[in-house]
């Protein structure tokens, strides 16, 4: 087997953030196996010469791209090696059984040290290649070669707080023909039009679950129970509170979002929650009001108690039954505070 030299190394944005969260987040320094693909890509190059000199100064060159697309953290340093470097195949399948993608290499993150490989890792990473490869992905040759597991990944952070940033991370190829981790341009996949090309050819691992609508009411519904009639109705009253409050908005209508006419319904769409803000500001102006009319409430009532507890001290203190009878009969908060001021 050929020790065939990567042009770069791929990774796309979330999976770099992921790996990163992932080991800034750990209580220690950390390792573990990193997966993807390898593809041989043909690039020719075009000349606008004359048509004689034209198959003389066009030429192709084949370069071999690595793409991470996936990768699996032990929590530990030492996973699956000893202090030697000697790696343990058995562990190695241990921890990337979770996986189905196919083994690319490993990464290592340590804190505030330089950004250079050890003798250790350099021993990891010669170990690990010999013992796995991996198909280079060929589209115009079938019988794909294999290749090493010769990707390494050295995370770190700064050994000094003076820096404004927060990590440092570098790519490695281990060449097995000179025994050397060498430094490899690490190109990050993000979403957006200069990168549509390089999803084009992705397909999902997984499909998706399947998803229960029901818009109409088909006849095989009516023989359903009150019980799901009754959720049905209710179901009905919130959508019609949730359309009230979108003035108008329906889903359908997002996709006007995108497009030519993306700037006009932007704007109906702001002056929709301008109105919704102001349906907001009304009502807390009411809530605000309904407090200071309850608090008033409050207050007057306090008020009437206190009185009634004069008048209940001066009626007993006369003695006058009659005009006992007579306030007691008019106002029953009279004869409550009475009752629970003078029991009988």
């Amino acid at each position: 087997m050929d020790d065939i030299s990567l042009e770069r190394i791929e990774i796309s944005g979330p999976t770099l953030a992921s790996l990163i969260q992932r080991v800034s987040s750990s209580p220690a320094d950390v390792d573990g196996l990193i997966f993807g693909q390898i593809h041989r890509i043909v690039s020719t190059n075009l000349s606008d010469d004359s048509p004689a000199e034209s198959s003389a100064s066009s030429s192709s060159s084949d370069q071999i791209v690595a793409t991470v697309t996936s990768f699996i953290c032990s929590g530990k340093t030492v996973s699956f090696y000893d202090l030697l470097g000697r790696v343990d195949s058995r562990r190695v399948d241990s921890l990337r059984v979770a996986s189905p993608d196919r083994l690319l290499g490993w990464f290592s993150s340590r804190r505030k040290t330089a950004n250079r490989p050890s003798m250790r890792e350099l021993a990891v990473a010669s170990s690990l290649s010999s013992q796995f490869h991996i198909p280079i992905e060929d589209s115009e040759n079938p019988r794909s070669t294999n290749m090493a597991s010769c990707v390494f990944f050295l995370l770190t952070t700064p050994s000094t707080e003076q820096l404004i940033h927060t990590h440092e991370y570098r790519a490695y190829q281990f060449r097995s023909s000179n025994q050397r981790l060498e430094p490899r341009s690490l190109g990050i996949v993000n979403i957006g039009p200069a990168f549509r090309g390089h999803y084009g050819s992705f397909s999902p691992k997984s499909g998706f679950p399947s998803l229960i609508c029901e818009l109409n009411s088909s006849a095989m519904n009516e023989d359903r129970d009150e019980g799901s009639l009754s959720a049905k109705k209710q179901a009905m009253k919130d959508q019609k509170e949730m359309d009230a409050l979108a003035d108008g908005l329906q889903v359908e209508n997002l996709k006007r979002l995108v497009g030519a006419e993306a700037a006009n319904y932007t704007g109906g769409i702001e002056e929709m929650y301008e109105r919704m803000l102001a349906k907001v500001e009304s009502l807390a102006s009411e809530v605000e009001k309904s407090s200071a009319r309850v608090l008033e409430l409050v207050q007057s009532l306090l008020q009437s108690k206190n009185s009634s507890i004069q008048v209940l001290i001066i009626i007993i203190g006369s003695g006058d039954t009659d005009l006992q009878e007579s306030i007691d009969e008019a106002s029953p908060v009279f004869l409550f505070f009475g009752s629970r001021l003078f029991p009988s």
